[in-house]
């Protein structure tokens, strides 16, 4: 240590050693009047002399001819330092009068030097506050010594610092916030970034930088745009892409049915025919018996493209040309036996043309095969309209008329199939209390039941003049008047009534 370092005192050090010092102030603790040390069975200690050592002050030489009055200092204080310790202990009784004006002179000079004590701390303890603290915002504690983390004005112990997705610590460099919760980047666009469902990968940027997909309006379904353009495959029945972990089943006609229309699928003419008459109940229970036999087939795509160039008066009302009600004599090939699956596609087609002869103003009814029940009765429904509209007179109606009422019976009867006690019809229908104890009604799964509802989507919001203003015209005008009022009106004018 350099001399600039030592601390000139102007009087000496207490704790340097000087052995016939100490033996001087055994004797005056020994000779005491009060007698203190015999009563605890020891003597006093001096201030942990055995342990602390410090070096003596250097003196210049003119300190040396003061060396008697330092000397006489020097044996007043231990004494009086002496006896302050003793009264601070329990069982010293005995006292003289002197001893408090040792005590207070002591204090007195203790306090009053200009110098530091040599038995005060070179350091204060730090003072715990818990309110200035740190406090842990994820389990609360406090946060002693150690690494810790802060964001935000908040701390966290680092393992404290959790993702909410998946609760584990954030350990990277950076994170994403959301409101007060902190996740993981990867986490945070697992739950904000939307996934394609087709190939099931993030939808990509656009060119601006942009998230842009497409989103199936009833099913929700979010997709990459280059699906709507590349193999990717669409169900025929209720438009949903074909996902890469599904498959779809082909029809072997450019169409494709995914598996859950599948499950309720018409194949052939005759697993058709009781759906057929069941609807034809429908129109009886609603007064509107249609009396003569009207043949219904289905086809394959083909057959009914057929059938449409050869249909003269074009009664093919179907946006998606699904169905057709005929009133010319053609020659139609019907599917004659379900076919089979065959991996997925389905196989052993067995078609069996006929001749349609003309007996009345409709020759025959036509629809698609593989539509699911639902979809093949909705389009059954709207072709028997066209069948009673023809057979009972009415003539040169517009499209949008003839379309509107059209789809309107085809969406009651959806409606009746899959909520059947949602619609009341007014009172001055005549038909509207017989007209659903007559549909028929099985167990539908919860499956069937939405598609049911996809396909009353469809129709109230077509945006085609004809089908989808058509439709909502009637439907205004069968909720105010009536089906019956309704049609007696269409029948005088021409028109729905306003």
């Amino acid at each position: 240590m350099s001399s600039s370092n030592i601390n000139h005192f102007s009087q000496p050090c207490i704790y340097e050693r000087k052995p016939k010092v100490m033996k001087w102030l055994t004797k005056i603790f020994k000779g005491g009047s009060c007698n203190r040390g015999s009563q605890r069975g020891r003597q006093p200690q001096f201030l942990e002399d055995e342990n602390m050592v410090s070096r003596a002050p250097v003196r210049s030489l003119d300190d040396r001819s003061r060396a008697s009055t330092e000397k006489e200092e020097l044996d007043q204080n231990a004494t009086a330092l002496s006896l302050a310790e003793d009264l601070k202990r329990p069982g010293y009784k005995c006292r003289t009068d002197n001893d408090e004006d040792l005590g207070s002179s002591l204090n007195h000079d203790l306090t009053s030097s200009s110098y530091p004590p040599p038995y005060a701390p070179l350091y204060a303890p730090w003072e715990y506050n818990p309110r200035s603290y740190r406090i842990c915002s994820g389990c609360h504690g406090d946060i002693g010594s150690g690494n810790y983390l802060g964001c935000m004005g908040t701390f966290f112990h680092p393992d404290c610092f959790l993702c909410r997705a998946c609760g584990y610590p954030i350990t990277e460099y950076e994170f994403s916030l959301s409101g007060n919760n902190y996740y993981h980047k990867s986490c945070f666009r697992e739950m904000t970034h939307p996934k394609c469902e087709v190939c099931h990968q993030f939808i990509p940027t656009n060119a601006t930088g942009l998230i842009e997909y497409r989103c199936h309006p009833f099913w929700s379904q979010k997709y990459c745009p280059s699906h709507e353009n590349d193999v990717t495959k669409r169900c025929c029945s209720c438009e949903r892409l074909e996902p890469w972990n599904a498959r779809y089943i082909s029809l072997g006609d450019s169409r494709s049915l995914c598996l859950e229309c599948m499950e309720s699928a018409i194949m052939d003419t005759g697993d058709c025919q009781p759906l057929y008459h069941s609807i034809r109940d429908y129109y009886e229970g609603m007064n509107m018996k249609i009396d003569q036999q009207v043949p219904m087939l289905l086809v394959e795509r083909q057959a009914l493209n057929e059938a449409i160039e050869g249909e003269k008066h074009g009664f093919h009302h179907m946006p998606e040309t699904r169905g057709l009600c005929l009133s010319e004599e053609q020659t139609v090939t019907s599917i004659l036996k379900r076919p089979r699956m065959g991996g997925r596609e389905v196989v052993g087609i067995r078609t069996h043309p006929q001749k349609l002869t003309r007996k009345c103003e409709v020759t025959a009814i036509l629809v698609l095969f593989g539509l699911p029940r639902l979809l093949t009765g909705a389009i059954l429904a709207h072709e028997l309209m066209h069948a009673w509209l023809r057979l009972k007179g009415f003539r040169n109606l517009s499209l949008e008329v003839e379309e509107g009422i059209c789809q309107m019976l085809s969406y009651m009867w959806l409606e009746s199939e899959v909520m059947p006690v949602s619609r009341e019809m007014p009172s001055t229908s005549t038909a509207s209390s017989s007209s659903l104890s007559l549909s028929k009604k099985g167990v539908k799964s919860g499956v069937e039941n939405k598609l049911g509802e996809f396909f009353m989507h469809q129709i109230a919001h077509d945006t085609s003049p004809a089908y989808g203003g058509g439709f909502r015209a009637a439907n205004e005008a069968v909720n105010k008047y009536g089906l019956r009022r309704t049609l007696d009106h269409i029948y005088l004018t021409g028109s729905f009534p306003l």
